[in-house]
């Protein structure tokens, strides 16, 4: 079975126990992290700039609380600078993408709340502002020629805009068996496979917003990615590689068929560094002004908690796609074994760290006009 991304993938929606909402604390650490690069690409824009009117993007915007958690940290960056420098404050345009099944309903419906938070802390709305969703794929135009001032995006683009071709079988053998992404067992054709589509994916992706990105504008880009030269060797895809044990092991008790498995396999894909820069330089659209990497311990509670943490961080991002592959009746004992495989395996050893891979880049041809 192939999965149509497009039409499967999203986030658990609404606020219940296993929700992304819930469970997106990992997502939340990131962004607060990442926050000095999102303050100099913002305020450069706006030093440069100096609009009356702003567009804003966030790409892969999910819902929950850290939705909203961009959107306030704009506007408190562009306040604080109009204060300083006297200016009126522009009014700002924020778009709130994600793929079709987002729960954009959940979206909408907290926004009142987020904005009376906002407005209590700040003492009022200093900067006008508007929100809008925009359902539909990244990888691909959005926006019209020359209208956005600023991207932004966090984890959205280790998720490829589709299962990588070229993953089926020899001689009736799964080539990844026993597995759904890279893992250390992965014949090198497999890793190619994720390896290229990766790079046409993201290549995609820089051309579309550079199309759409106004002279002046910029753009942060937040990966989940790994240090590892090889994918296989990283803390990334050993933890997917324990959600491939976990149903490897309801098929030795007759749960789940191991054909279903062989047949399972993610549009997902973590980075390097050097591959996020090789692609940026080749595609040649855009310069990047600062990158970095952050290592970081995927979940920071105590041991025994921490299985439960992680299967559920997990579980709030690969439910859906689990669920439309083997049906909803594996769900909670596939994500309980897992809790029990981490917390026994792994977490009880050694913290799981994760690499955080942050990008802020300009266009180059604005760059060429003096921008």
């Amino acid at each position: 079975m192939v999965i149509k991304v497009e039409r499967v993938l999203h986030m658990v929606g609404g606020g219940g126990e296993t929700s992304y909402a819930t469970n997106s604390r990992l997502q939340e650490k990131a962004i607060y992290r990442t926050k000095p690069i999102l303050e100099i690409a913002v305020a450069e824009m706006y030093r440069t700039l100096l609009p009356e009117k702003m567009v804003v993007v966030d790409l892969g915007c999910s819902s929950g609380p850290n939705t909203f958690l961009v959107v306030s940290e704009v506007l408190g960056i562009v306040g604080d600078l109009c204060r300083r420098l006297e200016q009126k404050p522009p009014e700002i345009q924020f778009f709130l993408n994600d793929l079709p099944g987002n729960d954009f309903n959940n979206v909408f419906r907290s926004l009142e709340r987020y904005e009376k938070k906002m407005e209590e802390e700040n003492g009022g709305l200093l900067v006008p502002h508007y929100v809008v969703g925009v359902p539909g794929s990244f990888y691909g135009r959005l926006f019209p020629c020359n209208t956005v001032h600023f991207f932004h995006s966090s984890y959205c683009l280790t998720w490829l805009s589709q299962v990588p071709q070229g993953l089926g079988s020899e001689q009736g053998v799964p080539l990844n068996k026993g597995n759904f992404c890279i893992a250390e067992n992965s014949p090198p054709q497999v890793v190619k496979a994720y390896q290229e589509q990766h790079r046409r994916d993201f290549s995609t992706f820089l051309k579309s917003r550079y199309v759409e990105l106004s002279i002046g504008g910029g753009m942060v880009s937040t990966f989940l990615g790994i240090k590892s030269k090889h994918p296989a060797n990283d803390e990334l895809n050993y933890l997917y590689g324990l959600v491939a044990e976990a149903l490897n092991a309801m098929v030795s008790q007759g749960i789940i068929s191991e054909n279903k498995v062989g047949t399972f396999n993610l549009p997902i894909y973590g980075a390097s560094m050097q591959e996020v820069k090789s692609v940026i330089g080749v595609e040649g659209s855009f310069d990047v002004e600062k990158a970095e990497s952050i290592w970081d311990p995927f979940d920071d509670s105590d041991n025994v908690l921490s299985g439960k943490n992680v299967a559920s961080t997990l579980q709030a991002v690969m439910e859906p796609l689990i669920s439309h592959h083997f049906g909803d009746a594996i769900l909670h004992e596939l994500f309980s074994l897992l809790a029990d495989i981490i917390t026994a395996r792994h977490l009880l050893k050694d913290k799981c760290n994760y690499t955080v891979l942050n990008s802020n880049s300009l266009s180059s041809c604005h760059r060429r006009h003096g921008h």
